[in-house]
């Protein structure tokens, strides 16, 4: 069930909640300070409402029914349309581990409940500001197993060590990092990464995969040759943390 509360013109804010009173405080207090406000009870409506709204700010609870935030936040941040959007965690789950997983998945900023809805408000504005005034956040930081990467500074490591890659290595790996878990064929890859047409030696994709592993050092085993088809770099068992 989705529903939609615009009493105000302003900038869009998703509330995802299964809890109708938590939903309720939330959204009213949003319109009150001129934010105009989508709510979702579930995680496939939030993804729906995301894509199709492009909403400035998702106010996300941790705890929904059948797909987790986590899940939730993970598929926004893989997604092309969705990946820029701002996200506040809002959760009764006060665990360091799963606050630390939240910022790590991208979130911008986590709130626990009980919460003041006062709080709540100068949050969501703070984030917002930050992200006008172009202000790196959680979201430039895309963390895949040992491999971390920085969009905002083109910077990658694995383990926290720095590697050394040159533009055009870094390029190819935040393609295959962005599509995670989707084959990507050479000639696509030359295409989106050279700017090459599809009909030039897909060899130059090879060597390149070559060296990128080479460089990945512990985290080489994630790139996987699929054959026949080109590559796909894997989320490894425990998720993106």
């Amino acid at each position: 069930m989705t529903t939609a509360v615009t009493p105000a013109s302003g900038e869009r804010v998703l509330v995802v909640d299964d809890e109708p009173d938590i939903v309720g405080l939330v959204a009213y207090h949003l319109a009150k300070s001129g934010y105009r406000v989508s709510t979702a009870s579930n995680g496939p409506d939030a993804l729906v409402m995301a894509r199709d709204e492009h909403p400035a700010l998702i106010v996300l609870d941790l705890m929904l029914p059948g797909m987790s935030g986590f899940d939730v936040l993970e598929q926004l941040r893989a997604s092309d349309a969705t990946r820029h959007l701002a996200v506040l965690l809002l959760t009764a789950r006060r665990e360091e581990a799963d606050r630390i997983r939240g910022l790590l998945l991208g979130a911008d900023d986590y709130l626990t409940k009980p919460f003041s809805p006062q709080e709540l408000v100068l949050r969501v504005g703070a984030i917002l500001r930050r992200v006008a005034a172009g202000g790196t956040t959680s979201a430039d930081m895309l963390v895949i197993g040992p491999i971390t990467i920085d969009r905002a500074a083109h910077r990658v490591s694995v383990d926290a060590v720095e590697l050394e890659l040159t533009p055009t290595e870094y390029r190819l790996l935040m393609t295959l990092a962005e599509r995670r878990g989707r084959v990507q064929g050479r000639a696509h890859l030359l295409e989106t990464v050279w700017d090459a047409a599809p009909d030039i030696q897909t060899r130059t994709v090879d060597m390149h995969i070559q060296r990128l592993r080479a460089k990945l050092g512990s985290a080489a085993d994630l790139v996987e040759t699929v054959r026949g088809f080109g590559y796909r770099l894997r989320t490894p068992r425990t998720g993106v943390t």
